[in-house]
């Protein structure tokens, strides 16, 4: 079965639901002990998760990581199908295509000796489940880290570097009550909710840019006041999704939306911002990987994400990591598709990035993190 049956196979299962995770999972270790590849299969916060690992038993590291889990969809979405190069179905980009293309890599790679490498697939990446609990989380601590990860979320066969922090906030805007005849007599919480939102896109912050990107992502997630059509509201809550730069402080800006008027902001959630460094040997290895498959200069290479991703788990252990996933559009969308050739040409790249590896760590040079893998 090549990476694009693979792909085909992984949408069909709904994996939005326990039972398609479960199902979706059990295929994936089945595939993979097919191929003589020892699977290690675990339950972590009632969400499956998988590792498995081949190569030597010591040297140079690297992980494989990804997920099956999906936003919900409607049934068709479950169903691939294919027009010229593109594969369509829930989760093709984001990013069973991905997860299926490692999962041929991890089978190519599996007879050389002289990196390590761990696969590990999580199904709660799109839940709201924090970091603590998180599957990708637990496999970290479990031992299934190393020098280097690439989480395969879509990149179009670029090495996300950097990416956005993450700040949820839920922040809770309080009226006066009146009847809905007479709405100039109260103060409509949900209408000064709105303006709150409309004024958190005016900060400061809001207004920042970086050398990769060109501003935040502010998004008003949720709404949620009133509780009579003939009244009204006296209380709003929205839940609002910041995605801040590198070099930004999440504590400033919550400081400067509380200093709004009429506004009560909590965190609900947070993830700091990811920065790689670009001359990391790592990083240079699989630039160099992808630079040979896809032809692309090693400086076009580096991307800044929009998105956060489990890539914090091997950060927050101190393992740099990146994004790195194959081509394509419309993910959490109704036409979500992955780019076919660009499933051949990622699971390539990755085979190519481990046997380039060894020889770039060889190389002469005063790299820190080269002597404390040595």
């Amino acid at each position: 079965m090549d990476e694009r049956a693979l792909t085909e196979r992984l949408v069909t299962y709904d994996t939005s639901t326990f039972e398609g995770m479960q199902s979706a999972a059990g295929f994936v270790k089945g595939w993979l002990e097919a191929r003589d590849v020892e699977v290690t299969g675990d339950v972590h916060n009632g969400y499956p998760v998988l590792a498995a690992t081949v190569g030597p038993a010591s040297g140079p590291t690297v992980v494989f990581h990804g997920h099956l889990d999906v936003v919900p969809g409607s049934p068709e979405l479950f169903v691939p199908r294919i027009e010229g190069d593109r594969l369509y179905g829930r989760g093709a980009y984001d990013m069973k295509g991905g997860l299926a293309s490692m999962m041929c890599a991890l089978h190519d790679v599996a007879a050389q000796d002289r990196v390590r490498v761990h696969f590990l697939c999580v199904c709660d990446e799109e839940s709201e489940e924090p970091d603590e609990k998180r599957g990708s989380n637990h496999l970290v601590a479990k031992g299934y880290s190393g020098d280097f990860a690439i989480t395969g979320e879509p990149t179009d066969l670029h090495i996300g570097v950097e990416a956005k922090g993450v700040l949820v906030l839920r922040i809770e805007v309080a009226g006066t009550s009146a009847h809905g005849s007479t709405p100039w007599i109260g103060d409509n919480a949900v209408v000064k909710a709105i303006d709150v939102f409309r004024q958190i896109e005016t900060l400061p912050f809001a207004r920042e840019s970086s050398d990769l990107f060109d501003r935040p992502s502010i998004n008003l997630g949720r709404i949620a006041g009133g509780d009579a059509i003939n009244r009204v509201p006296d209380r709003c809550v929205i839940d609002v999704d910041i995605r801040y730069l590198p070099g930004q402080d999440a504590g400033a800006i919550l400081d400067s939306i509380n200093a709004i008027d009429g506004a009560a902001a909590t965190q609900t959630f947070h993830r700091h911002p990811v920065k790689v460094d670009r001359d990391d040997v790592f990083v240079r290895a699989l630039a160099a990987g992808l630079s040979e498959i896809v032809g692309k200069s090693d400086e076009q290479i580096s991307v800044g994400r929009h998105g956060a991703s489990d890539a914090t788990a091997f950060l927050d252990a101190g393992v740099p990591a990146v994004e790195c996933g194959p081509a394509g559009a419309g993910h959490h969308g109704p036409e979500e598709w992955v780019s076919i050739r660009s499933l051949s040409q990622y699971r390539r790249a990755l085979v190519e990035f481990v046997q380039l590896l060894p020889a770039r760590l060889d190389a002469p040079g005063d790299d820190e993190r080269r002597l404390r893998i040595a």
